[in-house]
Parts: structure tokens; C-alpha cells; sequence
């Protein structure tokens, strides 16, 4: 049946595309309600609504949420709450479009790399089914929109494009400053790429025009970093800033932490079994794997599109995410996918194997004591329905929403979160508040878990699949609510 459906939906541009639409409209309608989630309500929900409530065009930020970078994702919201209202699901429709072009660029991607129609098909599959690229998909996010614009402009290097690649990156060098780093990610590999598999000489690689062309599609990042260094003098953070403490430059022993993470971070939510195949494939047959100029070119990829980000969260105290690999982990599945068709008999079972391994990354829940990047796991969603129907409970039982505390990123402004037009805020958790409001997809430092489980009794308990919110009440005062 899959041999007769895929060269279908697959075959020609049009109808790829038209598919591509339609997945994507699907995700959509599933989506559409998911409310603003960890960062998101940061970079998305707070930044888009100053400028929606001031100017659209006004970038400058209050010092109190700043966080430096430059608010694209929040000016696209904005612009288009002006012209269809304060929605949520307007939100989640401006980040359609990034998602079926995403597709659209993946699919151009995997086509450099791999022929046959069909195994295009199940290359796509896997890749897309990644936790943490699944995740991008139903969040209202900067990262499928970085996604999209990153791809744009690699698949101009490897088609040969330079209108497609100096438009994505004249983007990548505004949406944030990630996407900035990717932007000289892209630089790298195409550096590489021109030395190492084409065996051009540098004088012929690095000319005029070569850095023209960059230097003209950076332009967009380099007038806002400068713009902001002159209207508020500094870049990120400033002294009084809620992020100021988490910047430094990492000690050994902070740089051996980031280590251990960044390897965590590539080997979690499932991608431990893309890694335990690429290492026993690569005992097996590693010369053969090398000699293929393709497959090198995806490791060159995988290295020096995170190249630069790499470096920033090793040699920083800031926390780093998942997310921030995205581009390289798609590399290596893609590597894997291809070594599995090229060097192995039982394609199927293995197939099936790593896409159940990367399928159940999404129940994979940590311990309480050790934090988890939720915001790159599908395993969040349940939170979404049980915290509306936490705060209708809360709402039925008269408890003051100002007066419950509760965790990042749920103490804002709610309407920042799910638009119901409700200005209502919790708290921050201080100990000794009468109320708490807690979800099992925060993460909770051990003082603060301690303080849970000492001075607070379960007052209402909500719970879906993997996830639970609970509200607490202070023992004190337990048996007068009750």
C-alpha cells in the first residue's frame, strides 16, 4: 500500500507541497490551543505584546524582561493580532506557514542526499519524529521559524542558489541571537564544503564576492547590535537584569558540567538509539561509511552548523537547552537513515526500532531532583488542559489567583499564556505562601521541593498520562479550607 501512496504524495512539487499544507493545517487544528509555554512567553507572548500594546515598531524593550535578543517572532504576532485579534490561535497560525516551509526544505534536503523517492519518505518520517523537533511543531516558537530560514539558506549552498541562500540568510541574522550564530554556523560549512569536497583553493573560496555576500546578508543583525549597544549600551544583560547572574564564563570545573550536558543533550529523549546504531555502524564499517563524499558531508554539518553555539554554552554558566542542536541532530539522523539503507539487511526491524526509540523519548520523565527540557518533548502536552482546569478549580473554590504562587513559566500575567483577556497573575514561590500552584513540567530547585513537602498538604490533585498539577495549601491553614 506505502509502495503505491508515497510516490503520490511524493512525486511531483505540487503535490508535495500541497501535502506539506495539509500536515501541516493538521498539526495546526491539534495545536491551536496549546498556550504559551517556558520561554515562549518570554520571546513570543511578553515581547509581542509590548510592541501589539505600544508599536510594532518600536523594538526597544522594558529592562525589566529584556533578554537582548531581537523581538522578529514578537513583531510577526503583533502585526498580526493588529489584523486578526488577540488570539491564541492566531499566534499558532503565524507559525504555520514556517512549518510547512519547513517541511518543504527538509524534504529539498533529504532530496540532495538520497534519490529514491521512497526512502525520501521514510528519511522525512524519522527525522520529523524526533521529540524535540515534534515539540517545535505545536508550540508557538522562534525555532521553526530559525528552522525554516536555516534550510532555506543551506539548501542554496547545495543546489546552488544564492537568491534562496541570501535570503535565508538575511533572516538568520535577526530572528535571534542563535539564529545569528547558525548564520556563522552556515558560513563554516560552506568554507568546508567549497575546500574539502569540491577542492577548490582558499584563494578561490575566500574572495571579495564570497564575503560580500555575507557581509550584505548579515547586515539586518549587525544594525540592530549596534543599534541596541547605542540606545542601551549593552548587548544581553546588564546589572539589574532577572539573567545577569546566570552569564559568566565558566571555571574547568562549570566547563566539564557543560560537557557532560551537551552530550546529554544530543543522546536524550530517545536519540540514544540514533547514537548506539552511528557508533556500532561506525565499528563496523567505518572506512566504508568515510568513503562516501555524502555521508562525510553530513558529519562536516552536523559540526559546523552548532559550531558556534557549541562553543558559547561550553565556555557559559547560562543554562542550554535541546533545541539549540536541532540542525545537527537532523544531520545525524539523516546519517543514520543512510548507513542503514546502504549497509544493513534488516531495514526494516531496525527502522521500526529507532523510530519506537525516538517515539517513546516523548515518556521519558526524569526523577524530580534533576531538571528536564520539557519544552523539547511532546510529553508536556497533557499540561496545557490540566492547568485551564486547575485554574477553573481555583476559580469555582474563590481562591485569589493573586494570592497562589507557583513556578516558571507560570507566574505571568495569564492572559500572556492562554489570551482568555484575563490580567490576573500568580506569584512567585516564596515558602510561605497560602497557596501553591505546581506542575510536574516544572523544575523546582531541592529547597523548594523540600519546602513542598514539609510545610504544604494537596489540596486538589489533577492529573493526564504523565503529567499532574497539584494544588497545595499551607497546613496551617488546611483545615479551615477544608
Amino acid at each position: 500500500m506505502l509502495k503505491k501512496i508515497i510516490p503520490i504524495v511524493f512525486g511531483t512539487k505540487k503535490i508535495r507541497f500541497v501535502s506539506f499544507c495539509i500536515l501541516g493545517f493538521l498539526i495546526f487544528l491539534v495545536s491551536n490551543q496549546n498556550g504559551m509555554f517556558w520561554d515562549n512567553v518570554l520571546f513570543a507572548s511578553k515581547m509581542g505584546n509590548q510592541l501589539y500594546e505600544n508599536s510594532i515598531f518600536n523594538w526597544t524593550m522594558p529592562d525589566s524582561f529584556d533578554p537582548g535578543h531581537p523581538p522578529f517572532l514578537g513583531f510577526l504576532l503583533a502585526a498580526s493580532w493588529k489584523i486578526l485579534g488577540h488570539h491564541l490561535w492566531v499566534s499558532h497560525l503565524v507559525i504555520l506557514p514556517f512549518i510547512i516551509g519547513f517541511f518543504y526544505q527538509l524534504h529539498r534536503f533529504i532530496g540532495y542526499f538520497i534519490a529514491d523517492i521512497r526512502l525520501q519518505f521514510f528519511a522525512f518520517l524519522l527525522i520529523i519524529i524526533d521529540p524535540t523537533i515534534s515539540t517545535a511543531f505545536v508550540l508557538v516558537n522562534p525555532e521553526i521559524i530559525i528552522l525554516f530560514f536555516f534550510f532555506l539558506a543551506l539548501n542554496g549552498i547545495l543546489f546552488e542558489s544564492k537568491v534562496q541562500k541570501f535570503i535565508g540568510l538575511l533572516f538568520l541574522s535577526i530572528v535571534s541571537f542563535r539564529s545569528m550564530m547558525l548564520f556563522g554556523g552556515i558560513f563554516l560549512f560552506e568554507i568546508c564544503n567549497h575546500l574539502l569536497f569540491e577542492k577548490k583553493k582558499i584563494k578561490s573560496v575566500l574572495n571579495i564576492k564570497f564575503f560580500t555576500s555575507y557581509v550584505i546578508a548579515s547586515l539586518p543583525g549587525v544594525l540592530f547590535v549596534v543599534w541596541r549597544l547605542t540606545t542601551k549600551g549593552w548587548l544581553q544583560t546588564h546589572p539589574d537584569s532577572p539573567w545577569a547572574g546566570y552569564w559568566h564564563f565558566a571555571d574547568f570545573e562549570f566547563f566539564i558540567r557543560n560537557c557532560i550536558v551537551l552530550i546529554w543533550r544530543y543522546l536524550d529523549f530517545g536519540r540514544i538509539f540514533i547514537f548506539l546504531f552511528l557508533l556500532i555502524s561506525f565499528l563496523l564499517f567505518r572506512n566504508k561509511i568515510t568513503q562516501s563524499e555524502k555521508n562525510k558531508k553530513l558529519i562536516l554539518l552536523a559540526i559546523t552548523s552548532v559550531f558556534f553555539i557549541v562553543v558559547t554554552v561550553l565556555i557559559a554558566t547560562n543554562a542550554f537547552g535541546h533545541r539549540y542542536f536541532i540542525v545537527s541532530y537532523i544531520a545525524l539522523i539523516l546519517l543514520a537513515f543512510m548507513i542503514l539503507q546502504e549497509f544493513y539487511t534488516k531495514k526494516r526491524l531496525i527502522y521500526v526500532v529507532l523510530c519506537m526509540g525516538l517515539l517513546t523519548g516523548n515518556l521519558w520523565v526524569y526523577p524530580k531532583n534533576i531538571s528536564q527540557g520539557w519544552n523539547a518533548t511532546l510529553g508536556h502536552l497533557p499540561y496545557h488542559s490540566l492547568r485551564l482546569d486547575a485554574i477553573d478549580y481555583l476559580n469555582e473554590k474563590d481562591i485569589n489567583i493573586e494570592e497562589v504562587a507557583s513556578f516558571f513559566p507560570n507566574y505571568n500575567i495569564l492572559d500572556y499564556i492562554d489570551f482568555k483577556e484575563d490580567k490576573r497573575s500568580f506569584s512567585k514561590f516564596n515558602g510561605s505562601n497560602t497557596y501553591v500552584f505546581y506542575a510536574s513540567v516544572y523544575n523546582l530547585t531541592e529547597e523548594e521541593q523540600k519546602s513542598l513537602a514539609k510545610h504544604y498538604s494537596v489540596l486538589k490533585q489533577f492529573h493526564k498520562f504523565n503529567t499532574t498539577i497539584k494544588i497545595y495549601i499551607l497546613k496551617k491553614h488546611d483545615t479551615t479550607r477544608r
